[in-house]
């Protein structure tokens, strides 16, 4: 990642020795398992939509689908707000069991429900935890990844979400068709069982949170085993009820104040893209003339599409920044969205969705990675759970807004809604780099922690 420190910013310690990429692969691990279960979960709806539209017993209409699709990121949407803001209070180890535990829940209760209403019901409770655990699992590979591999270890992490997409679809190819939708659902109670035990047993607690519980000693244990520098008081997350609104207001510091509301817009673009083509890709192309084993397909081959992106965007981040490479991402999004709006013959669909998803997904994910230019590492927590809470509006509108277009019978324009959303936060994430150095020139010298570096024009 290439940045530039502002006047009157002290240069950043040198990283320890032993605080290389490979310290973090132990909580990468933990949190890559943890957004598998997520993408997942997330994805099984789009995979099964057009069996539970054929279902009679349950009455799902296409514009209740996509509110259903709403209340899921809606729950997201507070899900993300509470655990950016109540993870240096309660721990961020202890919010993500909590986050995996009530998306298990909602996936059972969505295997149980007899009609739209309670199935609605589920899918809520489900993005309660959803939207609380992406957050959570950002922050924690932010905090133990060498800066220099900020963005790649982010990239890395993402591609679990992608995989976890695929085993939705694959899913919903095999165990729908024969065993009934239900059945899907009800193997996305197995996070539960599987995840939460490990990272009970095996997850470490953030440094800077415990410094903040008064536990010095045990955050200088987990950052020597982990290769981390030693956190520092003036580091640590301030705590209780005071200092979870001050890391708020801390958003809109001088020089954060104008970057802030453009991570917003971007991210709101961003989950629109993701969670709208994740929920209705399969019944668009449907609708479109494609057979139903077609359509569904399209969302393996769209993650697995997702899943190069993350590991090409990583990289290339790093080298450029993840500003301009989300700004590029978006746009190329956009022109894949317009592509899909015509009937083109199949094979060369399937490479359209495929370089759509190497774009679509980790233009998002730049977004995030973003945050850790903008922020210092006391705020990045709040300011990733803002970014993605904010953002969540967009996940809300998109699957309504598919919904209601699909019900219309308009179902190419929501292709052109994405494409739109798409240029829109290329304009967003472009105009970062700007609003940083505008708001940093109103900064008192010096004002800049050694946290974060400052987004510039080499970003751009």
């Amino acid at each position: 990642m290439t940045s530039t420190e502002t006047p009157g910013t002290p240069a950043p310690d040198p990283d320890p020795p032993s605080h290389t990429f490979r310290s973090v692969l132990p909580v990468l691990a933990l949190c890559w398992l943890a957004v598998f279960f997520d993408g997942m979960d997330v994805n099984i709806y789009g995979a099964v939509m057009p069996h539970m539209l054929d279902d009679p017993d349950l009455g799902l209409t296409p514009a209740t689908a996509g509110t259903i699709g709403s209340w899921t990121t809606f729950g997201m949407l507070i899900g993300a707000l509470v655990a950016g803001n109540l993870t240096d209070w309660l721990g961020r180890r202890s919010l993500l069991m909590v986050s995996v535990t009530l998306f298990s829940l909602g996936s059972a209760v969505c295997a149980m429900a007899g009609s739209p209403a309670l199935f609605g019901t589920g899918r809520f409770i489900a993005g309660l935890g959803l939207g609380g655990l992406m957050p959570l699992c950002l922050a924690m590979v932010m905090e133990f990844a060498p800066p220099r591999r900020a963005a790649l270890t982010t990239g890395l992490l993402m591609t679990s979400y992608h995989f976890g997409g695929m085993a939705a679809t694959g899913l919903g190819l095999t165990v729908a068709p024969s065993a009934g939708w239900r059945w899907v659902f009800w193997a996305g109670v197995l996070p539960a069982l599987i995840a939460v035990p490990l990272l009970y047993k095996l997850l470490p607690e953030s440094p800077g949170v415990l410094l903040a519980r008064g536990d010095r000693a045990q955050a200088t244990a987990v950052a020597d085993r982990y290769g981390l520098p030693r956190p520092t008081p003036v580091e640590a997350p301030a705590a209780g009820a005071k200092g979870r609104f001050d890391s708020v207001l801390a958003l809109f510091r001088p020089e954060s104040r104008w970057a802030t509301p453009l991570l917003w817009l971007a991210s709101f673009c961003g989950l629109l893209l993701v969670y709208g083509v994740s929920t209705w890709l399969p019944q668009l192309m449907r609708a479109s003339g494609y057979g139903l084993t077609s359509s569904v397909s399209f969302l393996l081959v769209i993650n697995a599409g997702g899943i190069v992106g993350m590991l090409i965007a990583g990289r290339t981040a790093d080298r450029f920044g993840p500003v301009r490479v989300s700004a590029i991402w978006f746009v190329l999004t956009a022109a894949g969205a317009l592509l899909l709006k015509s009937h083109l013959p199949l094979g060369i669909t399937y490479v359209v969705v495929a370089l759509t998803g190497i774009w679509l997904f980790s233009a998002q994910v730049m977004v995030y990675a973003a945050t850790n230019t903008v922020y210092r590492g006391s705020e990045r927590a709040a300011g990733l759970g803002w970014v993605t809470g904010v953002g969540r509006t967009g996940a809300v509108l998109g699957p309504w807004l598919g919904g209601a277009l699909a019900q219309g019978g308009n179902e190419s324009w929501g292709f052109t809604a994405f494409a739109i959303a798409g240029l829109l936060g290329a304009v967003a994430i472009s105009l970062v780099p700007l609003a940083a150095r505008f708001g940093s020139r109103d900064a008192a010298p010096g004002a800049v922690k050694s946290g974060a570096s400052t987004v510039t024009a080499a970003d751009a």
